[in-house]
């Protein structure tokens, strides 16, 4: 009897096996099916359009990289006060006019001019860990990604230097960034700006260009601001958000019905609404001061 016992208690044992291995190459064979089935097919005619400082990130980027590039000496903090008080002119004087916008450009410009392209990425990267990255919105960083989990692209647009904007656009897992592009030669920075400043009427066409290019719908696409220098900007896609909106953005979105999410109360703002939000529907002048200030110490 225990050697019959013994027998079935085998056979069990090795039916129970071939069971547990059946299921295994089950759920292998089914793995590619459920992989596919919690992925969201990428929809590629819809994309969400960021500004960065104060929409994305706490404060003017350029000012955090300033603040580190005065840490490392590039220039005094005397000249990082200047450059405060250029940007706040920049910011409360509302929207541009062409005399700043030329003056901020030529100063930029001498900022650049015989720099490494590489020196400066390098230095972004450093900086961003330093000063940046603890100041990233956390509600405005949810909204990008929910736009890449429905399989949107998501593009940083911003007054700031592209290789900025990059690294930060890296850094939060988005598709990419446009900035203000400054002329290199050889790795090193010319002293000339390719195209304009991207601010104001610019972010709005570079955003047309960037649409046809990558065959968008802009009439599904998203575009978020804190500022109304962004307009522009705002009124060329299906849906316009203000996010951590000035006085005047936030007029204008009252009257034209765009949606306001402000993260800077103490109390929550609106719950996300996925379905609205989804839709179909002057810091360049900063940088311009920073790098125009700047006396290198000797």
């Amino acid at each position: 009897m225990a050697g019959k016992r013994d027998v079935e208690s085998d056979r069990l044992a090795e039916l129970a096996g071939e069971a547990s291995a059946e299921a295994a190459i089950q759920a292998a064979a089914m793995a590619p099916e459920l992989e596919n089935a919690l992925t969201v097919p990428p929809d590629l005619t819809a994309a969400a359009f960021f500004d960065v400082d104060n929409t994305m990130m706490m404060g003017a980027s350029i000012f955090h990289f300033a603040r580190g590039l005065a840490a490392r000496k590039y220039f005094s903090s005397s000249d990082l006060a200047g450059f405060v008080w250029q940007q706040l002119k920049f910011r409360v004087g509302g929207r541009e006019d062409p005399e700043s916008v030329k003056a901020s450009r030529e100063q930029a410009l001498s900022f650049v001019s015989g720099r490494s392209v590489a020196e400066l990425v390098s230095l972004g990267e450093e900086i961003y860990d330093e000063l940046m990255a603890d100041r990233i919105w956390k509600g405005t960083q949810a909204l990008a990604q929910m736009h890449l989990d429905a399989g949107q692209r998501v593009w940083l647009v911003t007054a700031t230097p592209v290789e900025l904007a990059q690294i930060i656009a890296r850094r939060l897992g988005l598709t990419g960034a446009l900035g203000t592009v400054s002329e290199s030669e050889n790795g090193i920075y010319t002293g000339r700006l390719v195209g304009d400043l991207l601010h104001g009427k610019a972010k709005a066409q570079a955003v047309r260009s960037l649409a046809a290019k990558e065959g968008l719908d802009l009439r599904r696409c998203t575009a978020y601001s804190d500022s109304s220098n962004d307009v522009p900007m705002l009124s060329v896609v299906g849906t316009a958000v203000a996010v951590n909106p000035d006085s005047q953005l936030r007029e204008v979105s009252r009257r034209k019905g765009w949606e306001i999410r402000d993260f800077r109360t103490g109390r929550k703002a609106a719950k996300i609404g996925v379905p609205s939000v989804l839709g179909a529907g002057a810091l360049a002048g900063a940088v311009a001061a920073t790098m125009a200030y700047r006396r290198r110490v000797k």
